[in-house]
Protein backbone atom coordinates (compact mmCIF):
# COMPACT_ATOMS: atom_id res chain seq x y z
CA UNK A 1 0.00 0.00 0.00
CA UNK A 2 1.44 3.82 -0.94
CA UNK A 3 1.10 6.85 0.86
CA UNK A 4 -2.13 7.58 -0.42
CA UNK A 5 -5.72 5.75 -0.29
CA UNK A 6 -6.59 4.10 -3.33
CA UNK A 7 -9.94 5.31 -3.56
CA UNK A 8 -10.43 9.47 -2.03
CA UNK A 9 -13.48 9.65 -3.27
CA UNK A 10 -15.29 10.64 -0.09
CA UNK A 11 -19.17 10.10 0.57
CA UNK A 12 -21.58 12.70 -0.59
CA UNK A 13 -25.05 12.17 0.36
CA UNK A 14 -25.84 15.27 2.87
CA UNK A 15 -28.45 13.09 4.48
CA UNK A 16 -25.62 11.56 6.74
CA UNK A 17 -24.95 15.23 8.31
CA UNK A 18 -28.31 16.04 8.87
CA UNK A 19 -28.63 12.29 10.47
CA UNK A 20 -25.59 12.73 13.08
CA UNK A 21 -26.81 15.83 13.58
CA UNK A 22 -29.86 13.95 14.70
CA UNK A 23 -28.23 11.97 16.30
CA UNK A 24 -25.96 14.57 18.13
CA UNK A 25 -28.35 14.40 20.99
CA UNK A 26 -27.15 10.92 22.23
CA UNK A 27 -23.72 12.03 22.15
CA UNK A 28 -23.50 14.89 24.27
CA UNK A 29 -25.72 13.45 27.09
CA UNK A 30 -23.00 12.46 29.04
CA UNK A 31 -20.56 15.78 28.73
CA UNK A 32 -20.92 16.66 32.19
CA UNK A 33 -20.00 13.40 33.47
CA UNK A 34 -16.39 13.94 32.62
CA UNK A 35 -14.39 11.83 30.32
CA UNK A 36 -12.98 8.42 30.49
CA UNK A 37 -9.59 7.45 30.54
CA UNK A 38 -10.10 5.30 27.31
CA UNK A 39 -11.53 7.89 25.24
CA UNK A 40 -10.08 9.65 22.52
CA UNK A 41 -10.02 13.50 22.92
CA UNK A 42 -10.19 15.39 19.75
CA UNK A 43 -9.17 18.80 20.22
CA UNK A 44 -9.93 21.86 17.91
CA UNK A 45 -9.55 25.25 17.59
CA UNK A 46 -12.76 28.08 17.93
CA UNK A 47 -14.84 27.90 14.50
CA UNK A 48 -16.02 31.60 14.83
CA UNK A 49 -19.28 32.15 13.40
CA UNK A 50 -19.38 30.50 9.82
CA UNK A 51 -18.35 27.87 7.77
CA UNK A 52 -18.48 23.87 7.98
CA UNK A 53 -16.27 24.06 12.08
CA UNK A 54 -18.92 26.07 13.29
CA UNK A 55 -21.68 24.45 11.84
CA UNK A 56 -20.05 21.46 12.82
CA UNK A 57 -19.68 22.92 16.56
CA UNK A 58 -23.15 24.03 16.98
CA UNK A 59 -25.29 20.64 15.75
CA UNK A 60 -22.99 18.13 16.99
CA UNK A 61 -21.74 16.80 13.92
CA UNK A 62 -18.89 15.01 14.35
CA UNK A 63 -20.58 13.73 18.50
CA UNK A 64 -22.12 10.71 17.19
CA UNK A 65 -19.74 9.17 14.58
CA UNK A 66 -17.48 9.76 16.98
CA UNK A 67 -18.96 8.16 20.05
CA UNK A 68 -19.23 4.90 18.01
CA UNK A 69 -15.31 4.73 18.35
CA UNK A 70 -14.89 5.61 21.79
CA UNK A 71 -14.02 9.91 20.67
CA UNK A 72 -15.20 13.20 21.42
CA UNK A 73 -14.70 17.09 20.13
CA UNK A 74 -13.25 19.71 22.70
CA UNK A 75 -13.09 23.52 21.36
CA UNK A 76 -10.41 25.61 22.29
CA UNK A 77 -9.23 29.29 21.35
CA UNK A 78 -9.85 31.26 18.88
CA UNK A 79 -6.26 31.87 16.86
CA UNK A 80 -6.38 34.56 13.74
CA UNK A 81 -4.56 31.68 11.29
CA UNK A 82 -2.74 28.33 10.80
CA UNK A 83 0.89 30.47 12.07
CA UNK A 84 -1.02 31.74 15.03
CA UNK A 85 -2.12 28.50 16.30
CA UNK A 86 1.35 26.34 16.37
CA UNK A 87 2.13 26.75 19.78
CA UNK A 88 -1.02 25.48 20.81
CA UNK A 89 -0.63 22.25 18.04
CA UNK A 90 2.86 22.00 19.27
CA UNK A 91 1.33 21.80 23.04
CA UNK A 92 -1.13 19.18 22.17
CA UNK A 93 -3.70 22.01 22.94
CA UNK A 94 -4.77 21.85 19.64
CA UNK A 95 -4.76 18.46 18.05
CA UNK A 96 -6.48 19.10 14.77
CA UNK A 97 -6.25 22.02 12.86
CA UNK A 98 -7.00 24.03 9.28
CA UNK A 99 -4.13 25.19 7.39
CA UNK A 100 -2.29 24.97 4.57
CA UNK A 101 0.15 23.64 3.06
CA UNK A 102 2.90 26.86 3.65
CA UNK A 103 2.44 27.08 7.21
CA UNK A 104 2.72 23.38 7.61
CA UNK A 105 5.93 22.98 6.08
CA UNK A 106 7.21 26.53 8.28
CA UNK A 107 5.87 24.10 11.15
CA UNK A 108 7.15 21.13 10.33
CA UNK A 109 11.19 22.67 9.75
CA UNK A 110 11.37 22.49 13.59
CA UNK A 111 9.34 19.97 14.51
CA UNK A 112 8.04 16.35 13.60
CA UNK A 113 4.54 16.10 15.50
CA UNK A 114 2.17 16.53 12.78
CA UNK A 115 0.98 15.30 9.04
CA UNK A 116 -1.10 15.93 6.77
CA UNK A 117 -4.64 14.18 6.67
CA UNK A 118 -6.58 15.85 3.87
CA UNK A 119 -6.30 18.80 1.39
CA UNK A 120 -8.76 20.87 -0.86
CA UNK A 121 -7.77 21.71 -4.72
CA UNK A 122 -7.15 25.35 -5.05
CA UNK A 123 -9.92 27.53 -6.28
CA UNK A 124 -9.46 29.47 -9.37
CA UNK A 125 -13.21 30.63 -10.31
CA UNK A 126 -13.35 34.26 -10.13
CA UNK A 127 -16.93 33.39 -8.72
CA UNK A 128 -15.48 32.19 -5.38
CA UNK A 129 -15.55 35.47 -3.35
CA UNK A 130 -12.83 37.66 -2.77
CA UNK A 131 -9.89 35.12 -1.77
CA UNK A 132 -6.15 36.76 -0.83
CA UNK A 133 -3.73 38.93 -1.96
CA UNK A 134 -1.84 42.13 -1.65
CA UNK A 135 -3.16 45.06 -0.69
CA UNK A 136 -2.03 49.18 -0.14
CA UNK A 137 -4.43 51.83 0.56
CA UNK A 138 -6.43 54.04 -1.57
CA UNK A 139 -3.83 56.12 -1.66
CA UNK A 140 -1.00 54.18 -2.34
CA UNK A 141 1.74 54.95 -4.94
CA UNK A 142 2.09 51.43 -5.35
CA UNK A 143 0.27 50.01 -8.73
CA UNK A 144 2.06 47.04 -9.62
CA UNK A 145 4.34 44.68 -8.20
CA UNK A 146 7.22 46.60 -9.77
CA UNK A 147 6.41 49.53 -8.01
CA UNK A 148 6.84 46.96 -4.79
CA UNK A 149 10.75 47.66 -4.91
CA UNK A 150 11.95 49.00 -1.74
CA UNK A 151 8.83 48.74 0.05
CA UNK A 152 7.91 47.22 3.52
CA UNK A 153 5.35 44.00 3.02
CA UNK A 154 3.46 42.65 5.86
CA UNK A 155 3.46 38.65 5.81
CA UNK A 156 3.05 35.73 7.96
CA UNK A 157 6.00 34.20 8.54
CA UNK A 158 6.53 31.03 6.38
CA UNK A 159 2.73 30.71 5.67
CA UNK A 160 0.43 31.51 2.91
CA UNK A 161 1.70 35.48 3.32
CA UNK A 162 4.95 35.09 2.76
CA UNK A 163 4.15 31.97 0.07
CA UNK A 164 2.50 34.02 -2.34
CA UNK A 165 4.61 37.05 -2.12
CA UNK A 166 7.74 35.26 -2.88
CA UNK A 167 5.64 33.58 -5.90
CA UNK A 168 4.62 37.01 -7.07
CA UNK A 169 8.20 38.45 -7.04
CA UNK A 170 9.33 35.19 -8.92
CA UNK A 171 6.80 35.12 -11.68
CA UNK A 172 7.39 39.45 -12.40
CA UNK A 173 11.56 38.80 -12.00
CA UNK A 174 12.00 40.57 -9.27
CA UNK A 175 14.39 39.73 -6.40
CA UNK A 176 13.02 38.88 -3.21
CA UNK A 177 15.74 40.60 -1.58
CA UNK A 178 14.83 44.11 -3.49
CA UNK A 179 11.34 43.80 -0.90
CA UNK A 180 11.17 43.73 2.99
CA UNK A 181 9.19 41.40 4.59
CA UNK A 182 8.10 42.13 7.71
CA UNK A 183 6.77 39.30 9.40
CA UNK A 184 3.45 39.94 11.63
CA UNK A 185 0.35 38.00 12.41
CA UNK A 186 -2.51 39.05 10.34
CA UNK A 187 -4.20 40.70 13.64
CA UNK A 188 -0.93 42.67 14.16
CA UNK A 189 -0.76 43.46 9.85
CA UNK A 190 -3.51 44.69 9.77
CA UNK A 191 -2.79 47.38 12.27
CA UNK A 192 0.39 48.24 11.06
CA UNK A 193 -1.44 48.68 7.34
CA UNK A 194 -3.95 50.50 9.12
CA UNK A 195 -1.61 53.38 10.73
CA UNK A 196 0.96 52.94 7.82
CA UNK A 197 3.79 51.27 9.52
CA UNK A 198 3.54 48.70 6.24
CA UNK A 199 3.14 50.31 2.33
CA UNK A 200 1.66 46.61 1.67
CA UNK A 201 0.28 43.33 3.37
CA UNK A 202 -0.45 39.91 2.06
CA UNK A 203 -3.42 39.68 3.65
CA UNK A 204 -4.95 35.88 3.72
CA UNK A 205 -7.78 33.70 5.12
CA UNK A 206 -10.34 36.65 6.66
CA UNK A 207 -8.63 39.28 6.61
CA UNK A 208 -8.50 39.86 2.72
CA UNK A 209 -12.29 40.52 2.42
CA UNK A 210 -12.35 42.87 5.29
CA UNK A 211 -9.42 44.64 4.16
CA UNK A 212 -11.47 45.22 0.94
CA UNK A 213 -14.63 46.09 2.91
CA UNK A 214 -12.11 48.91 3.98
CA UNK A 215 -11.29 50.26 0.87
CA UNK A 216 -8.08 49.11 0.78
CA UNK A 217 -6.53 48.15 -3.24
CA UNK A 218 -5.64 45.25 -4.71
CA UNK A 219 -2.33 44.64 -6.30
CA UNK A 220 -2.36 40.46 -6.69
CA UNK A 221 -4.65 38.23 -5.65
CA UNK A 222 -3.66 34.95 -5.13
CA UNK A 223 -5.69 33.18 -7.60
CA UNK A 224 -4.35 34.99 -10.15
CA UNK A 225 -1.18 33.14 -9.20
CA UNK A 226 0.53 29.61 -10.22
CA UNK A 227 -0.21 28.89 -6.55
CA UNK A 228 0.40 25.21 -4.94
CA UNK A 229 -0.17 25.96 -1.95
CA UNK A 230 -3.36 23.79 -1.09
CA UNK A 231 -5.57 24.21 2.36
CA UNK A 232 -5.63 21.16 4.27
CA UNK A 233 -5.78 19.95 7.76
CA UNK A 234 -3.40 18.01 9.94
CA UNK A 235 -3.22 15.97 12.95
CA UNK A 236 -0.72 15.21 15.57
CA UNK A 237 0.74 12.13 15.28
CA UNK A 238 -0.23 10.97 19.19
CA UNK A 239 -3.96 11.36 17.86
CA UNK A 240 -3.57 9.38 14.73
CA UNK A 241 -1.37 6.91 17.09
CA UNK A 242 -4.19 6.36 19.16
CA UNK A 243 -6.99 5.99 16.85
CA UNK A 244 -6.48 6.92 12.85
CA UNK A 245 -10.20 6.27 12.25
CA UNK A 246 -11.30 9.10 14.45
CA UNK A 247 -9.57 11.28 12.10
CA UNK A 248 -10.68 9.67 8.86
CA UNK A 249 -14.44 10.11 10.46
CA UNK A 250 -13.80 13.56 11.20
CA UNK A 251 -12.43 14.45 7.42
CA UNK A 252 -15.39 12.29 6.51
CA UNK A 253 -17.91 14.43 8.24
CA UNK A 254 -16.11 17.24 7.24
CA UNK A 255 -16.62 17.06 3.02
CA UNK A 256 -20.05 15.66 3.93
CA UNK A 257 -20.64 19.33 4.97
CA UNK A 258 -18.53 20.90 2.52
CA UNK A 259 -20.99 19.72 -0.24
CA UNK A 260 -24.18 20.47 1.85
CA UNK A 261 -22.64 23.99 2.24
CA UNK A 262 -22.08 24.43 -1.44
CA UNK A 263 -25.80 23.66 -2.22
CA UNK A 264 -27.25 25.66 0.91
CA UNK A 265 -24.78 28.02 1.91
CA UNK A 266 -26.32 30.61 3.27
CA UNK A 267 -26.98 27.83 6.24
CA UNK A 268 -23.57 27.94 7.16
CA UNK A 269 -22.73 31.61 7.75
CA UNK A 270 -23.72 33.76 11.25
CA UNK A 271 -24.26 30.22 12.69
CA UNK A 272 -24.20 31.45 16.26
CA UNK A 273 -24.74 34.81 16.05
CA UNK A 274 -27.06 37.20 13.13
CA UNK A 275 -25.81 40.77 15.18
CA UNK A 276 -23.29 42.21 16.65
CA UNK A 277 -19.01 41.90 16.11
CA UNK A 278 -18.78 38.44 14.93
CA UNK A 279 -21.89 38.25 12.52
CA UNK A 280 -21.04 39.23 8.75
CA UNK A 281 -23.33 41.61 7.19
CA UNK A 282 -23.96 43.18 3.39
CA UNK A 283 -20.46 42.55 1.33
CA UNK A 284 -18.66 40.42 3.67
CA UNK A 285 -21.64 38.15 4.07
CA UNK A 286 -22.04 37.99 0.07
CA UNK A 287 -18.21 37.20 0.11
CA UNK A 288 -18.74 34.44 2.47
CA UNK A 289 -21.94 32.91 0.76
CA UNK A 290 -19.61 32.93 -2.47
CA UNK A 291 -16.67 31.42 -1.07
CA UNK A 292 -19.24 28.68 0.54
CA UNK A 293 -20.99 27.97 -2.69
CA UNK A 294 -17.27 28.04 -4.88
CA UNK A 295 -15.33 25.99 -2.67
CA UNK A 296 -13.73 22.77 -3.15
CA UNK A 297 -14.40 19.47 -1.05
CA UNK A 298 -11.83 18.32 1.44
CA UNK A 299 -10.35 15.09 0.45
CA UNK A 300 -7.57 12.72 1.27
CA UNK A 301 -4.44 13.39 -0.76
CA UNK A 302 -3.41 11.92 -3.95
CA UNK A 303 -0.74 11.20 -5.26
CA UNK A 304 -0.17 14.49 -7.24
CA UNK A 305 -0.41 16.18 -4.48
CA UNK A 306 3.26 15.35 -3.40
CA UNK A 307 4.31 17.75 -6.20
CA UNK A 308 2.45 20.34 -5.35
CA UNK A 309 3.54 20.17 -1.65
CA UNK A 310 7.49 20.06 -3.51
CA UNK A 311 6.35 23.62 -5.26
CA UNK A 312 5.73 25.40 -2.00
CA UNK A 313 8.87 23.60 -0.31
CA UNK A 314 10.65 24.82 -3.20
CA UNK A 315 10.04 28.58 -2.94
CA UNK A 316 10.65 28.57 0.90
CA UNK A 317 13.96 26.60 0.47
CA UNK A 318 15.43 29.01 -2.80
CA UNK A 319 14.60 32.01 -1.21
CA UNK A 320 16.28 30.57 2.24
CA UNK A 321 13.04 31.28 4.23
CA UNK A 322 13.56 27.16 4.84
CA UNK A 323 16.84 25.20 5.41
CA UNK A 324 15.99 22.30 3.33
CA UNK A 325 12.63 20.76 1.54
CA UNK A 326 10.27 18.48 3.54
CA UNK A 327 10.10 14.57 2.36
CA UNK A 328 6.68 14.48 1.14
CA UNK A 329 6.26 10.69 2.28
CA UNK A 330 7.32 12.09 6.18
CA UNK A 331 4.64 14.99 5.62
CA UNK A 332 1.49 13.38 4.38
CA UNK A 333 0.36 10.38 6.84
CA UNK A 334 -0.03 6.65 5.07
CA UNK A 335 -3.65 6.29 4.82
CA UNK A 336 -5.04 2.71 4.02
CA UNK A 337 -8.32 1.26 3.01
CA UNK A 338 -11.40 1.55 5.26
CA UNK A 339 -11.78 -1.86 6.65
Amino acid sequence: MGIFAHSSRLPRLAAAVVLATALAACGTADAGSGTDSNTVVVKLTDPGNYGPLAYAKKNGSFDAPLAKLGAKVEWGGSYVSFTATTDAIHSGAVNFAEGAFSPALGYLATSDDIRVVAVKDVVTDSRAGAGDGLVVRPDSPIKTIQDLRGKRVAVNKAGRGEYLLLLALKEAGIPASEVQRVYLQQDQAASAFASGQVDAWVAIVRAFPQALAKGARVIFRGRDLPSDDLNMFVARTDLLDKNPEVVRTLIDVLSQLDEQEKVEPEKFQNVFAAEGPTAATGLQLENNIAVARYDNVLRFPKPEDEARLNGVSKVFVDNKVLEKASDPKKVFYTWGERK
